[in-house]
């Protein structure tokens, strides 16, 4: 399979998102992997397997937003199986370094045969199949506002010897942030990935640090806080 006809085939089974109607922010990038066989996430802690026979392959998508209403960085997963005759077989998503599953029992929340549609929980990004289940979540409604920002540059393990943050960087990302304070509306609204978000996602971890910085450089800009 040649690169042209990786991306038609990413883009066939790509997750339809739905956003909360107040979401400040979308994706800018999906890293994606296509495994053939059982194999080790380079993006997620888990291992892909084939549990069901029928599987012939799996698409990983490692989906990046700049921000989190939180943080800086964000990245969450969407996995999707499918048979040996092409159709959506299962799938799971990311919960805050957890998964589920995706697809609901009845295979409701499929769409468009190949497009299996979730949600994102407001500001935070993790997906779920059903946007009430939210309701479930604690802290979603001061996450968007009482405590917008308050996590600043985020390190995850896979990139913690490649960039870093310290107290002034997080104080710096966390008044930036504080602009885009929300209260969820919890209505949603179907967001279909655009044919130019899609990269190996080898391509987009050498990416990711580049946009990080680039990132900084313009929260210098619009925000008062200065770093020594």
């Amino acid at each position: 399979m040649n690169k042209a006809q990786e991306i038609e085939l990413v883009k066939r089974y790509s997750p339809y998102i739905c956003f909360d109607e107040n979401e400040p922010f979308f994706p800018v990038k999906v890293g994606y992997t296509i495994f053939n066989k059982p194999g080790v996430s380079k993006s997620f802690n888990r291992k892909i397997e084939f549990t069901d026979d029928l599987v012939d392959l799996a698409i990983e998508y490692a989906i990046y937003w700049d921000f989190d209403i939180q943080h800086l960085y964000e990245l969450e997963h969407v996995w999707v199986y499918i048979d040996k005759n092409w159709k959506l077989r299962d799938g799971e998503a990311s919960f805050h370094g957890r998964y589920f599953k995706a697809l609901l029992k009845d295979k409701s929340n499929i769409e468009d045969e190949t497009h299996i549609l979730v949600y994102s929980q407001p500001g935070k990004h993790a997906f779920l199949p059903r946007p009430e289940y939210f309701e479930l979540i604690p802290d979603l409604q001061t996450a968007t506002y009482n405590n917008a920002g308050n996590s600043g540059l985020i390190v995850t393990d896979i990139f913690k010897s490649i960039y870093e943050t310290n107290e002034d960087i997080n104080k710096m990302v966390e008044q930036y942030l504080k602009k885009f304070k929300f209260i969820p509306s919890m209505k949603f609204k179907k967001y279909s990935m655009p044919d130019d978000i899609f990269i190996t996602w080898d391509d987009l971890f050498v990416e990711i640090p580049q946009r990080i910085a680039d990132n900084l450089e313009e929260i210098k800009k619009c925000t008062d806080f200065f770093l020594p």
